[in-house]
């Protein structure tokens, strides 16, 4: 391919971030080529989690009407587990039921990734399947386009969408290796439920859902779980430290299956059939692991390939904000004067859009999450304190205050307590 025949943008890797800008810049007009290595986009993922709208509507306007979308979620659900029983806390809010524009939907990246490519083609983007990019192009310093086998194709400016492994990334020497304290290794199911049953059993409407953060029962190692409702599924998964996974001798399947069916966890998924199941890496730490450079000449990181994420342990975001950072970087190409301008643009795009500040605002977060004591000494010990809370056998029970503080002690130190809310009072 020669210069006369380049593209405005190649955009490597088809999920959120990438459609997101194929959407955009061949919508006004630019020449877009999308690569993906799978069959087709989302042929690589697994079950997926959640889509807060607000990012579809960055796109265009009503997008989220026509999205490949499961539930709106409705309840918002923390839940502690001890060894046989679990403590749940379940926010509904009926604003949330009722309103235009939900907050957030439950997805399946598989076939939502599907769609949302599909809209950008219609808009005019090319999209290429089932190849590999294997290196960039640079000239005199810029990177000019992609490399793909003994194929080269040119463009004006590469966007690395790429996800969490983002070969391109590395290659244009913006982002090193993940450390083991970066990321977690997380394990995903599709468990298939009749929706009548995920109704009844979560207390919700035809398309109405829950999402769940799960605390507890993760064999003492440092992470947790997670579970979404779908039409007539729902996602189940833990993602750990692999630094503390590899001190001890359980596998994480093995660590998983436990968790599946923990008694407070089966009766939510018993008599479902898994319908995909996959392990892969998950970003964890946040700002402080986004690269402190996003783009050179020609290029641009968005994304999971950036590590934009955010993880509080209540709530996790990574689909909306590729989205976003799609936005930005379709923006800055369309606005910038010049080649040497899209890069700074793409980064103040980040900032006007509230992505940085958004990361910013979280990355003490990791601190929080890291504190070993929230994977087994805090949930074990709340569901103590519930249990004597309702506990009635005909014995005079024990005076509140005395019992509260026994329990504690039994499972941490006051010392530990004091320390683990000042890191916490810290980070945020």
């Amino acid at each position: 391919m020669g210069d006369e025949e380049k593209f405005d943008a190649i955009i490597v890797g088809a999920g959120p971030a990438g459609a997101a800008c194929a959407y955009i810049l061949a919508r006004e007009g630019k020449s877009v080529l999308v690569i993906e290595r799978g069959d087709t986009a989302g042929s690589k993922n697994v079950t997926g989690g959640r889509l807060y709208t607000y990012a579809l509507e960055l796109v265009e306007s009503g997008l989220h009407k026509e999205a490949v979308l499961e539930r709106k979620v409705v309840r918002e659900q923390i839940m502690m587990l001890g060894e046989k029983t679990g403590v749940t806390i379940d926010y509904f809010d009926a604003d949330l039921a009722r309103t235009e524009m939900p907050q957030s939907y439950t997805v399946l990246r598989a076939p939502f990734d599907e769609w949302f490519a599909g809209k950008a083609e219609e808009k005019g983007a090319m999209i290429a399947t089932g190849i590999l990019v294997n290196d960039l192009i640079i000239k005199d310093d810029k990177v000019v386009g992609v490399k793909a086998g003994e194929d080269e194709m040119y463009a004006d400016v590469v966007i690395a969408a790429d996800g969490l492994n983002s070969f391109m990334a590395q290659k244009a020497g913006l982002k090193k290796d993940w450390t083991s304290h970066e990321v977690g290794v997380g394990v995903k199911e599709i468990i298939n439920l009749p929706a009548n049953i995920i109704q009844e059993r979560f207390n919700v409407g035809a398309d109405e859902g829950a999402a769940r953060a799960i605390l507890g029962q993760t064999n003492g190692v440092q992470g947790g779980g997670f579970l979404y409702t779908n039409k007539d599924s729902i996602s189940l998964g833990i993602v750990l430290s692999p630094a503390a996974l590899a001190q001890q001798k359980k596998k994480i399947a093995d660590i998983y299956q436990d968790f599946k069916m923990h008694p407070a966890i089966y009766q939510m998924i018993g008599d479902g059939t898994t319908s995909e199941y996959s392990a892969h890496l998950v970003p964890e730490n946040g700002w402080n692991s986004v690269p402190k450079q996003l783009y050179r000449d020609g290029f641009l990181i968005v994304g999971d390939a950036a590590g934009f994420c955010v993880n509080t342990g209540t709530m996790i975001r990574g689909i909306d904000l590729a989205i976003v950072s799609g936005v930005a970087a379709a923006q800055a190409v369309l606005g910038a004067k010049s080649r040497q301008e899209v890069g700074p643009s793409y980064v103040r795009e980040l900032h006007e859009l509230q992505l940085i500040p958004t990361m910013k605002l979280f990355a003490g977060w990791p601190e929080i999450t890291s504190i070993s004591r929230m994977t087994k000494q805090y949930p074990e010990m709340m569901n103590e304190m519930m249990k004597f809370m309702f506990t009635v056998d005909g014995k005079l029970p024990e005076k509140m205050p005395s019992a509260m503080k026994k329990i504690m002690e039994k499972h941490i130190s006051l010392g530990q307590l004091i320390a683990d809310g000042w890191k916490g009072f810290r980070a945020i």
